[in-house]
């Protein structure tokens, strides 16, 4: 015990004493430039107005000239070819040039309405994206009125739709009830998005089903990859169609690409080890055929990215609904066949 330390006694010197040699040593120096506080609610402000350090710029942006320039020359050759062309019919024949200005007003008229679908679906979509991420921020911070809002604006995007009616009415018979943040999402969700989430499981399934037999069935590869594509292209078509979307081709790569992300983010380009056990357990590959279990495979990979595209065009995260599995869609293909009767 003699290593132990002895209690000892400390003298608190009073508030009017005179601060001893040391407090009053003098602090040592800080780099210039460097604030030192004593509340930390100065933090923010000490930080406030200091530069942030910015990334080189790279300069002009060549590419970007370049396309720019490119596309600048390719219209006025197209604008001046049009010209010389209506010019020429004028001086053949005059109705030559009033059929030529009728179809350039047609042809103009054409790209108008185009341009309008292309705004109008990407419109849709940004309104999809905006009710989910509100419906997100709702439930974070538990916003009752940001709430109501999310069901009152969802209500409105499905006012077109007539087999939702019945679902529209008994929220708005709820509107005024007292409902926690989730309880009133996922009443607005069963009522109204219950149904459309059928829909896409179908579509999903179909779809995967209908690759299997495909690309089991197929002579070739190219005719595989070629019928996959188009078979992801019109699934994701399909999931944005009946959730209320009506993409175009600018709204389309949007789709694909959010898709295409959520798939590598939640890691659905790989099939599972457990999924992989659950197609060599069938034993279809050695049974039947190699290109079978391909096909298999290939009706996996489409259901995956049927999930993914119902994730992206959905316009609510899954609340109180079940979000649907793999199994859900593709079940059909990771069944065993029946044994025939004897």
């Amino acid at each position: 015990m003699s290593s132990t330390q002895r209690p000892r006694a400390f003298r608190i010197p009073a508030a009017d004493a005179p601060a001893s040699s040391e407090a009053l040593a003098p602090m040592p120096a800080v780099p210039g430039g460097v604030r030192i506080v004593e509340d930390p609610v100065e933090i923010v402000d000490a930080a406030d107005g200091v530069p942030v350090p910015m990334a080189k710029s790279r300069g002009v942006p060549w590419g970007g000239l370049l396309l720019s320039a490119a596309g600048g020359l390719v219209s006025l050759g197209v604008g001046l070819s049009v010209e010389r062309l209506i010019a020429d019919l004028f001086q053949a024949a005059p109705w030559l040039g009033g059929v030529a200005l009728a179809l350039l007003a047609l042809a103009g008229l054409a790209l108008l309405a185009i341009v309008v679908r292309e705004l109008r679906g990407l419109w849709r979509e940004r309104k999809i994206e905006h009710l989910r991420q509100a419906a997100v921020t709702a439930i974070a911070t538990r916003d009752h009125s940001a709430a109501q809002g999310v069901v009152r604006d969802l209500s409105a995007f499905y006012a077109e739709r007539v087999g939702l009616a019945a679902g529209r009415q008994r929220l708005e018979a709820s509107a005024d009830a007292i409902l926690d943040v989730d309880d009133r999402i996922g009443l607005a969700e069963h009522e109204l998005l219950s149904p459309l989430d059928r829909q896409a499981r179908n579509a999903i399934a179909t779809a995967a089903k209908q690759v299997s037999g495909v690309t089991a069935l197929s002579p070739r590869a190219i005719v595989d990859v070629a019928f996959v594509v188009f078979s992801a292209v019109r699934l994701l078509r399909r999931i944005a169609a009946i959730y209320g979307g009506r993409p175009g081709f600018l709204g389309f790569l949007r789709l694909a690409r959010a898709a295409l992300t959520h798939l590598t983010v939640t890691g659905g380009m790989a099939v599972g080890e457990s999924m992989i056990q659950q197609v060599l357990g069938l034993g279809i590959a050695a049974r039947v055929s190699a290109k079978l279990g391909e096909g298999v495979l290939n009706g996996l990979m489409t259901a995956r990215f049927g999930l993914a595209a119902l994730a992206v065009c959905r316009p609510l995260p899954f609340v109180r609904e079940a979000p649907p599995r793999l199994s859900d869609v593709a079940g059909e293909l990771l069944r065993p066949a029946d044994p025939e009767p004897k």
